[in-house]
């Protein structure tokens, strides 16, 4: 081992709370997204693919999500 000490860590800068509130709640849906698309995953690996029948078509699902993103923003003049 080095005989050199450890580099020293700088501080780091407190949140206010209603920031590292904000940020533990992302965290939190992040982390709750990522459970959900991993029991997809899972799913599919254990019961293999849908039928095409049962599938969305993904212009179906673009369209959608358009309409979504368009809903919650203003429009343009």
């Amino acid at each position: 081992m080095s005989e050199q000490p450890a580099p020293a860590v700088p501080p780091r800068m407190p949140l206010e709370a209603a920031a590292a509130d904000g940020l533990r709640a992302f965290a939190a849906k992040t982390r709750a997204d990522a459970d959900q698309f991993a029991a997809v995953l899972e799913d599919i690996a254990t019961n293999g693919l849908p039928a095409v029948e049962d599938c969305t078509p993904w212009e179906e699902l673009r369209e959608a999500h358009v309409a979504r993103l368009t809903g919650r923003r203003p429009a343009v003049a």
